[in-house]
C-alpha cells in the first residue's frame, strides 16, 4: 500500500509542474506515503485489542471524565487536518475501563479520515458498547486546516460538537455536572 500511496504523490507532485528530482522533492512522494500512512493508523487498529480486558469491577457509580485529550484528524472532505481536544464522561455501571484505554479509542477513531460529528459519536458510542455504562458523553473542540487555510480563511474559528448518551441525554443534571466540570 505505501508504493500506491508514494506513486499517487509523486503524480500530484508532477502535477502540480514539480520537479521530482529537485533535491528537496526527491524523497517526498516516500515520506508522504509513510505520513499518511501514520495519520490513518486507525484503520489498522482493533477496538477489542486497544481495550484489550482492560474492564475493571467497581462498585462506584459516580462520574468519569478524562478531558483535554488531544487529538489529530484528517477532515475527509479535503484531506486537511483538524486539531483539537476531546472531553470523555461515563456512569459507570459495575466495572470501569481502563485510563489509558479512553485516549486510545479516541485515537483509533480520530487517526482515519473523518467529520467532526461522526467522530464525536463514534467515541462515545465505543464507549458505551465497552462498558456498559449507565450514559456517556463526549465533547470535542477542534481547529480545521480547511477552514483556516483555505475557503473562508477563518483563523480563530472552533467546532464544538458533542453526543450524550444514556443519563446524558436523559437527565439535564447529569449533563449540567460534566458540562461544569470540564470548564475548570
Amino acid at each position: 500500500m505505501k508504493k500506491q500511496l508514494a506513486d499517487a504523490y509523486r503524480q500530484i507532485i508532477e502535477t502540480l509542474g514539480e520537479d521530482l528530482e529537485r533535491p528537496g522533492l526527491k524523497d517526498t512522494p516516500e515520506r508522504a506515503a509513510n505520513a499518511m500512512k501514520f495519520l490513518t493508523k486507525g484503520y489498522d487498529q482493533d477496538i477489542d485489542k486497544i481495550v484489550n480486558d482492560a474492564l475493571f469491577p467497581t462498585s462506584s457509580s459516580e462520574m468519569v471524565i478524562v478531558k483535554n485529550i488531544e487529538l489529530y484528524s484528517l477532515c475527509e472532505h479535503h484531506l486537511l487536518p483538524f486539531i483539537g481536544k476531546c472531553h470523555v464522561a461515563y456512569l459507570p455501571n459495575g466495572k470501569v475501563i481502563g485510563l489509558s484505554k479512553i485516549a486510545r479509542i479516541v485515537d483509533v477513531y480520530a487517526r482515519r479520515l473523518q467529520i467532526q460529528e461522526h467522530l464525536t459519536q463514534q467515541i462515545a458510542e465505543t464507549i458505551r458498547e465497552k462498558t456498559a455504562a449507565l450514559g456517556v458523553g463526549v465533547i470535542i473542540e477542534s481547529q480545521h486546516m480547511c477552514m483556516m487555510m483555505r475557503g473562508v480563511e477563518k483563523q480563530n474559528s472552533v467546532m464544538t460538537t458533542s453526543c450524550m448518551l444514556g443519563a446524558f441525554r436523559d437527565k439535564q443534571s447529569t449533563r449540567a455536572e460534566f458540562l461544569s466540570l470540564i470548564d475548570r
